[in-house]
């Protein structure tokens, strides 16, 4: 761990603690980073996080279902508090920015605050999510779900991965008792006001202010957004001597459920997308006897997602699976407004726009915690890839905008 030097800008503090983060779970083949749920790569993310809390003399905490939360003041003693962060786990050969720019930035930020003297008037929290991106066990913000009551105790539990084992057996191997899990009012008692900040993952910042662009903007709202699971069978045979007449081939019904997810989200103004598949057996010379594919579908209205949904398994004759669905989440009104005017410059506020992107920001504005997001400029727009991209300076000006914000709400 470094020393905590006062005399340190808040560029300088994120440069050092990207550095220090950056090594952990990257992939030398692709550059892109494997950090997923309950695995030694999650528990060391888990140590770094712990480690560079304590060194700040923060009070570090697990909930029911594995989120940390570090405090600076007692949310039990003093009141609920004003707590900021994001998660730090990943999509498969994701990018580093999703969610490790929120944890980082906001350890920034107390760093800044404490050398400028500043103590919060009530308690300060920072919060890493567990599980949000669902890659190992396929629902998204498991962690944020589970505490409030969003994703049932048993059902998180029984979710497998791709190798068979269950939540409740990586939280065990992991060292979190599983028979803990569940809603945790205590956990969400102590928040009082929720802001995560984020890398866009789109180019509306950079499409912001007329064309010009900004570095930072804050989110209006989450568009409604699910996964449904097909099952597709058919009859395994051999790939050189079966008639093509005589086949029972589900790849056949998988090009069905690609063709129509496209086409339906085109034509319902959604965004709809098969990427991920299990083939069984999953031989070259051999015809599948099942292949199930997993749909993601998205848009600006739920009944046009839905329609999505409808179509393609229409088109698949199977009935759809929904593992997952979050409705259209709006952020606080007030709350948006008053980071939007604080965060602005030249006497315009800063960008507000709406994201297709689910976070845990807004599992818990669904469950009634004031919640505002952060966004910062991304400027390919790329997301959940290596080639994911925030500038330095776009990055410490995000610091610097998170500074702001706890000194305006803290």
């Amino acid at each position: 761990m470094r020393g905590l030097a006062s005399e340190s800008s808040s560029g300088q503090r994120f440069d050092a603690l990207w550095a220090d983060l950056e090594r952990v779970g990257r992939q030398g083949s692709s550059g892109g980073y494997r950090r997923f749920a309950w695995t030694s790569t999650d528990a060391a993310l888990r140590e770094w996080f712990t480690g560079e809390a304590q060194e700040r003399g923060l009070d570090v905490t697990s909930d029911r279902a594995g989120n940390l939360w570090a405090w600076w003041g007692d949310p039990d003693a003093d009141g609920p508090g004003l707590v900021v962060g994001s998660h730090l786990d990943s999509v498969p050969d994701g990018g580093a920015f999703d969610g490790p720019l929120g944890v980082v930035s906001a350890l920034a930020a107390v760093d800044v605050l404490r050398d400028r003297g500043w103590r919060p008037q009530r308690p300060l929290g920072v919060a890493v999510f567990s599980d949000e991106e669902g890659a190992r066990f396929g629902v998204a913000c498991a962690g944020s779900r589970i505490i409030t009551g969003a994703l049932g105790a048993d059902r998180a539990r029984s979710l497998r991965d791709a190798d068979g084992t269950t939540m409740a057996e990586a939280m065990s191997a992991a060292g979190h008792d599983p028979s803990q899990v569940g809603p945790d009012e205590r956990a969400l008692r102590r928040v009082a006001t929720f802001v995560e900040l984020h890398v866009e993952q789109g180019k509306g910042l950079v499409d912001a202010h007329e064309g010009e662009g900004a570095p930072v903007g804050v989110a209006s709202s989450i568009w409604p957004h699910g996964r449904w699971r097909f099952d597709l069978r058919g009859r395994a045979d051999h790939a050189g001597t079966t008639r093509l007449a005589d086949r029972d081939d589900p790849m056949l019904a998988l090009a069905a459920v690609v063709g129509t997810a496209r086409s339906a989200a085109e034509r319902h103004a959604a965004l709809a997308t098969v990427g991920k598949l299990s083939v069984q057996p999953n031989g070259v010379n051999a015809i599948p006897s099942a292949v199930t594919a997993w749909l993601d579908a998205r848009g600006p209205v739920e009944q046009d997602v839905r329609a999505v949904v409808a179509a393609v398994g229409l088109a698949a004759g199977s009935e759809p699976v929904e593992e997952s669905w979050t409705a259209a989440t709006d952020f606080d009104t007030a709350l948006r407004d008053r980071l939007a005017a604080l965060l602005g410059e030249d006497g315009a506020p800063a960008p507000v726009l709406p994201t297709g992107a689910g976070h845990d920001a807004g599992i818990l504005s669904a469950a009634g915690v004031p919640t505002a997001m952060l966004f910062v400029r991304n400027p390919t727009g790329v997301s959940h890839s290596p080639y994911e991209h925030a500038d330095p300076d776009d990055c410490h000006r995000g610091v610097e905008a998170l500074v702001r914000v706890l000194e305006e709400l803290g």
